[in-house]
C-alpha cells in the first residue's frame, strides 16, 4: 500500500533538502491542505481563488524539518540567535534553531506593540535570523525586526517558509523564501469567481 505523504514511515529516510524544489515544496503544502484552491473571503474582505494556512504542514514535524531543511540549504553566512514573531513563526523559529544550533526565541504583542517577553534577552551584537512561516506585507517580520534592533541586537537576515508579497513587502532586510506564491486578489464586488459560487471564510470547508 502507498504511504500517504502525511503519515511518516517508521523507517523514512532523510530527504535531500538541498534538493527539493519549488513543485516539491507546493505538493507538500497542497497534500497537507495548507495550499488551498477554491474561493475564498479574506481577513482583509477581498476574495481569491487561494489560500495559504501554513499551520497545515507544521502540524507534522517530519515536514517541518524538511522544509526548515530546505530554508536553511539557501541562506548563508550565522548567527547566534534565530527569533519569530508569535504565532506562525513560533514553530518555524524552534526547527530553525534546532538544525542551526543556536536558541529559538519569539516575540509576542503586548498591548499593541512586538516585544520580547517570558524573560527572553538579546545581547548587544548578537547576530540574529528572523524567521516566518507566511509574509504578505511582512508588517510582523518588520516588527519582530525592530523589536530585536531595539534590544541591541543584529539582523543578518529574514527567513520565510512562503513569499505571497509579489514583491511589496515592507522589509528591510534581505529576505529569502522557500516558495513564492502570487495570489490574486478581487474586491467583492468585482470578484469574478462570485458568479459561480459563494465565497467561504479562510480555515473553513473548500468549495469547488
Amino acid at each position: 500500500m502507498k504511504e500517504h505523504m502525511n503519515q511518516k514511515p517508521m523507517n523514512q529516510q532523510p530527504v535531500n533538502q538541498e534538493q527539493i524544489n519549488q513543485e516539491a515544496v507546493k505538493a507538500i503544502f497542497i497534500e497537507s491542505q495548507a495550499l488551498l484552491e477554491g474561493h475564498f473571503r479574506l481577513t482583509s474582505g477581498k476574495h481569491s481563488r487561494q489560500y495559504v494556512q501554513c499551520a497545515q504542514v507544521l502540524k507534522y514535524p517530519w515536514h517541518t524539518e524538511t522544509l526548515v531543511g530546505a530554508l536553511k540549504a539557501k541562506l548563508t553566512g550565522t548567527c547566534d540567535l534565530v527569533v519569530g514573531p508569535a504565532m506562525g513563526g513560533v514553530i518555524v523559529a524552534y526547527e530553525m534553531g534546532r538544525q542551526l544550533g543556536v536558541p529559538a526565541l519569539f516575540t509576542e504583542r503586548e498591548d499593541g506593540k512586538m516585544k520580547l517577553r517570558r524573560g527572553f534577552t538579546i545581547q548587544p551584537g548578537q547576530r540574529v535570523l528572523v524567521v516566518e512561516d507566511v509574509i504578505t506585507t511582512g508588517g510582523s517580520v518588520q516588527e519582530a525586526i525592530e523589536c530585536v534592533q531595539e534590544a541591541g541586537g543584529i539582523v543578518e537576515a529574514a527567513a520565510v517558509l512562503v513569499d505571497r508579497s509579489g514583491g511589496s513587502h515592507v522589509l528591510q532586510v534581505p529576505v529569502t523564501s522557500l516558495l513564492q506564491l502570487t495570489i490574486e486578489t478581487f474586491d467583492p464586488e468585482t470578484c469574478p469567481l462570485c458568479r459561480h459560487s459563494q465565497p467561504v471564510k479562510p480555515g473553513s470547508r473548500q468549495l469547488t
